[in-house]
């Protein structure tokens, strides 16, 4: 399917057509790193060679519009390392970021699934939402619990606004009050 077809698909169903263009672009884009990994463009020859093709792999990967049937590239001698998806990971930031999300505005693990078949993924368990729940815990107390090894200063401050009377309108006016400066 050439991008000509894409576009016009895009322009009759929506949905299905912006489905099969990030395919496409996220297919090429994925041609383009194997090319720069391997040192070669495909059929190419050249002594800077460093690695041969070796077929295309079937990787699905879940976005906010459906998921994708992707072809990643494999190499012979190297393995092929895409930014497309990390390795073993074949869910979109974009429903990553709505998981954590939702984790930390304390919907259950199991009601996540409800909030991102909004998203158009109805597959995700209550599993994988554990999952990224525990590496996002994992990642807080790793945080929290870390040395602060330099003095970093700060300031107390407070503010109160009052509405006043000024002639026949009421305007807002703010009392800003500096409760104390700590630089130790």
């Amino acid at each position: 399917m050439n991008l000509n077809d894409i576009v016009l698909n895009y322009l009759t169903d929506n949905e299905k057509g912006m489905q099969q263009l990030i395919t496409w672009f996220l297919n090429d884009l994925m041609n383009e790193e194997v090319a720069q990994q391997a040192g070669v463009p495909r059929h190419a020859r050249s002594s800077s060679r460093r690695a041969h093709r070796n077929r295309y792999r079937q990787r699905t990967l879940k976005t906010r519009f459906g998921e994708l049937n992707l072809q990643k590239p494999q190499l012979r001698e190297i393995p092929f390392e895409t930014k497309v998806f990390e390795r073993y990971f074949r869910t979109g930031k974009a429903l990553m970021n709505a998981i954590i999300e939702s984790y930390l505005q304390g919907v259950s693990t199991r009601k996540v699934e409800a909030v991102l078949s909004h998203l158009g993924v109805n597959q995700i368990s209550a599993s994988y939402v554990s999952k990224v729940a525990q590496e996002l815990d994992g990642k807080v107390t790793e945080f929290m619990e870390r040395s602060i090894d330099s003095h970093i200063p700060y300031l107390f401050v407070d503010a109160s606004y009052f509405k006043v009377r000024d002639g026949v309108r009421y305007v807002s006016k703010a009392l800003l009050v500096v409760a104390g400066v700590r630089t130790d």
